[in-house]
């Protein structure tokens, strides 16, 4: 019988609002009750009890963890990330992919479904599924297509994607441009009981937009995109997510009106959420002055005004997820033109990092058991994952975090297959040290 023990840390588990100094006891892959387990003087046993209970056997600690000044929290989660297989294993695969997971702390990541081919059928799904558990350092949950291919015409066998085992649908790279598409899938989903990711994004406002619309998009010379090419498809879901009942959830917002619309929306009780990225409140526009592909995105990089807002979202709660949008490319495809060059960046390692250092050291719009529940909480709540708690019972998914350690991102260490950060040689404030999966550690900061 394995048994492990984490000692001295900083508990925060946000869904029993437990945030006290104590010890973490896994036994066989789960959370043990600590009451059954008597105080030792030694740490390499367990003191003598009955021998009938499962959770309190007479046998020796397997490991000890010392977590003296650190923070034991439930697994991350991280709900937008793009683990580019099948088809794209130049970018990423599953196994580079989830070590990139494990060594930012988290232990649950949700892949996106604009693979090659789309994840519009059960088939893909089991691919997945098969080499995740082949592969995977941590847990793999797929998410399945709105539309067939992506397309935003015809909608996916939505009943057979859920008894595949996906946790939600979107058509995330794409967004469904028609209202009446968009309607059936939300009314099919509902009838499975998925949620609905979206990606909003209006193509005719937005057009061919490579940055921000304002200032430095006139001074660069490189086509604007509007906020309001977001905003428009953020009301459109409000509406319909009302109209429905459907939760519909707005992957990473950019913008000072989405933010805006989802407050109102949420008080009258409408069933919409929102997420953001961390590289939508570390950077603005002026950064693609460099003309530096790696700061090419989408949504992109807007004004300070509107990173204000995002973090205010965040500090009222109207923000209740937070989210990586983790998506690699080759170097030789962001080494071109900015306006030829990909969206997307890196983030899973760089994530919780850049959220602890901005949301909580230096804008304190949040403590840290709120970033922790906006990691881990919320996040297992949309998709209703069996995950993101320290609860007695519960699978033993656990990330030791060090929120005071300072260091610098170098993009030629990082587990991913790719390199395309923009945040190579900033200076962090906090980082995840350690990350278990079932009990076991993945990854430790060495």
């Amino acid at each position: 019988m394995s048994v492990t023990l984490l000692k001295h840390g900083r508990i925060i588990d946000p869904a029993s609002g437990r945030d006290e100094i104590g010890d973490i006891w896994i036994v066989d892959g789960r959370i043990a009750d600590p009451t059954k387990f008597q105080s030792q003087a030694k740490r390499d046993s367990l003191s003598k009890a009955s021998s009938s209970s499962r959770d309190n056997p007479k046998s020796k600690i397997e490991s000890t963890i010392d977590c003296t000044g650190l923070v034991i929290s439930p697994g991350l989660i991280d709900i937008h990330v793009h683990l580019r297989e099948p088809g794209q294993s130049a970018k990423e695969t599953i196994a580079t992919g989830t070590r990139a997971a494990a060594a930012g702390g988290f232990t649950s990541v949700v892949c996106m479904p604009n693979t090659s081919p789309a994840i519009d059928n059960p088939s893909v799904v089991s691919w997945i599924q098969e080499k995740a558990a082949r592969e995977g350092i941590v847990n793999v949950f797929c998410t399945g297509a709105i539309t067939k291919g992506l397309e935003g015409e015809e909608l996916a066998p939505i009943g057979a994607l859920k008894n595949a085992g996906v946790v939600a649908l979107t058509d995330d790279g794409h967004c469904v441009q028609s209202a009446e598409i968009m309607r059936r899938a939300l009314e099919y989903a509902r009838m499975f009981d998925l949620p609905v990711m979206d990606h909003c994004q209006d193509y005719a406002l937005v057009g061919k937009g490579v940055m921000h619309e304002g200032f430095w998009s006139t001074v660069l010379g490189l086509p604007g995109w509007p906020a309001a090419g977001e905003e428009m498809i953020v009301q459109r879901n409000a509406l319909l997510a009302e109209m429905c009942g459907t939760p519909i959830h707005c992957q990473h917002l950019s913008s000072a009106g989405s933010v805006r619309m989802l407050r109102e929306a949420r008080a009258r009780g409408v069933p919409l959420s929102g997420e953001i990225c961390p590289h939508h409140i570390a950077l603005t526009d002026e950064s693609v002055q460099s003309f530096d592909a790696n700061f090419k995105m989408n949504p992109p990089l807007r004004s300070e005004e509107h990173v204000d807002a995002l973090i205010e979202g965040v500090a009222d709660g109207t923000i209740t997820i937070l989210a990586s949008d983790h998506a690699p490319h080759c170097p030789h495809e962001k080494e071109v033109e900015f306006d030829q060059a990909p969206f997307g960046i890196l983030g899973l390692e760089t994530e919780l990092g850049l959220f602890l250092d901005i949301l909580v050291h230096q804008r304190k719009a949040i403590d840290l058991p709120r970033l922790i529940a906006l990691l881990t909480l919320h996040p297992a709540r949309l998709l209703k994952l069996d995950r993101g708690t320290l609860a007695v019972g519960a699978v033993a998914d656990i990330t030791v975090i060090d929120p005071n350690l300072e260091w610098t991102v170098d993009r030629d260490a990082t587990a991913s297959r790719s390199r395309n950060t923009p945040f190579h040689g900033r200076e962090i404030k906090g980082r995840a040290v350690r990350t278990m999966v079932d009990g076991k550690t993945v990854w430790e900061l060495t």
